[in-house]
């Protein structure tokens, strides 16, 4: 499926098998914006695995000019405060040169679309607390801050200890 956009040039798609190779290079890519490319653990065969077969969660790549220059990966939450699903923003990222061009906000009018579509009542995401640029932009959208949450995680170790 292919999304319209009013920016001259560039296609919104949902990603497809063959698309795995870009998704992994875009992954790359926020990583070391990041300053965390240590931590991909991501490979072809997961990505596929997780994404085209389990459909674990959706990707939609930004095509500027036939060139994929971004991607947005989402799935659904659920709110037992809301009754209902919801959607949960993990990535959003633009390569650098085709930043302030739109294609964030494109991304973002097309995730709220998809919310309004499915019934869901929440976008939620978490950026970087010194990501500016980013803040900024969610800031300029009418995105609160959530200061009250405090974001837990548990990983590896941590979550064998559990089963042990």
């Amino acid at each position: 499926m292919r999304y319209e956009t009013n920016i001259e040039g560039l296609e919104i798609l949902e990603a497809k098998e063959e698309h795995v190779d870009d998704i992994l290079n875009l992954i790359l890519e926020i990583a070391k914006y990041e300053k965390m490319l240590s931590e991909v653990k991501a490979t072809k065969k997961s990505l596929m695995e997780s994404l085209f077969i389990k459909k674990r969660a959706y990707v939609l790549l930004a095509k500027y000019h036939e060139k994929i220059v971004g991607y947005m990966l989402y799935f659904y939450n659920y709110s037992t405060f809301v009754g209902n699903a919801n959607l949960y923003l993990e990535d959003i990222f633009i390569l650098k040169e085709y930043r302030h061009l739109g294609i964030g906000k494109t991304f973002f009018k097309i995730l709220a679309e998809i919310a309004k579509k499915e019934n869901c009542h929440r976008i939620d995401w978490v950026c970087l607390n010194w990501n500016e640029p980013s803040l900024k932009f969610y800031q300029s959208m009418g995105a609160k801050k959530l200061d009250e949450w405090v974001l837990h995680r548990l990983e590896g170790q941590a979550i064998q200890k559990l089963l042990d």
